[in-house]
């Protein structure tokens, strides 16, 4: 019997693995089955239903209303003195996003199962198919806010971009989609022992909202505690430099961006290796 040649063989699966491994040449061998997941969740969205896509366009639109309608009309929470809509709108945009990416990639193991079980290929690439189709999600949304910010940047003399400061808007999405995945990716990876925490993740993300500036602006909290603990969730620098770029409201720190990035960098580094500790036996708790 003729052995085959070590350099024959094209995968190879051990019983024992680094935790400091993060398969990282794997996703790229799979790039081909992650867009192929990136198109089933863009398109399972909203299939089968009346107005399909234009959700895309209608859900931002109708938030942003209602916010108005509540916060600022009935609540009378201040808006900096900017339009009530436009505020919201430029919160609620990438809110989201890093949303819409901790909520669906919190259930990974759970909702995916079935295909675990059958096939072996990356467990991450489940996670990262889920921020990549969310973030055609978002390019829609940045669009509608665009058009609402250009109508009153034309007709109001309350907004003052920041242009030289454009450039670092891919940063603060990606520090949105990392804070999304390793949140995601460490309640899903403990999710599948504790189910409990499927009930708490929607409580805990609204919460996450409204512990940042999203509905009211850091300028308006008079209490300097509850200003510190408003800075204390990595959120709330990346959305007050968001509203600042475009509106000129809100505030521009990188002593606050960095602790944010700070923090997502470590929050992704021990959620990917408690994924991939969990991954080996999840089979055997879900």
């Amino acid at each position: 019997m003729v052995e085959k040649e070590k350099n024959e063989w094209t995968d190879i699966i051990r019983a024992n693995t680094n935790w400091f491994d993060f398969h990282l040449d794997q996703l790229w061998s799979f790039r081909d089955l992650l867009f192929l997941f990136v198109r089933r969740d863009f398109v399972s969205v909203y299939k089968q239903t009346i107005l399909g896509p234009l959700w895309f366009f209608i859900q931002p639109v109708l938030t942003s209303l209602t916010f108005t309608f509540i916060f600022s009309g009935l609540a009378k929470i201040s808006t900096d003195g900017l339009p009530a809509i436009l505020f919201y709108m430029a919160g609620i945009t990438l809110w989201t996003y890093f949303a819409d990416c901790l909520n669906k990639t919190s259930s990974t193991f759970i909702a995916n199962a079935g295909i675990f079980g059958k096939v072996y290929f990356p467990r991450l690439i489940m996670p990262l198919s889920v921020l990549i189709s969310n973030l055609i999600k978002l390019g829609i949304q940045v669009l509608i806010f665009i058009s609402i910010w250009i109508y009153f940047l034309s007709s109001s003399d309350k907004i003052h971009p920041q242009w030289q400061f454009m450039w670092f808007l891919p940063i603060l999405v990606f520090m949105m989609a990392g804070l999304g995945l390793g949140f995601g990716v460490l309640i899903s990876s403990l999710t599948t022992k504790y189910r409990d925490l499927t009930f708490l993740v929607g409580f805990g993300v609204q919460l996450l909202m409204y512990g940042s500036s999203v509905i009211i602006p850091i300028s308006s909290i008079k209490t300097e505690k509850i200003k510190m603990l408003m800075l204390l969730n990595p959120l709330t620098s990346i959305i007050e430099t968001f509203k600042y770029i475009f509106l000129g409201n809100g505030f521009l720190s990188w002593h606050y961006l960095l602790y944010s990035m700070t923090f997502m960098v470590v929050l992704l580094f021990i959620s990917i290796i408690v994924f991939n500790k969990v991954e080996k036996s999840f089979m055997d708790t879900v």
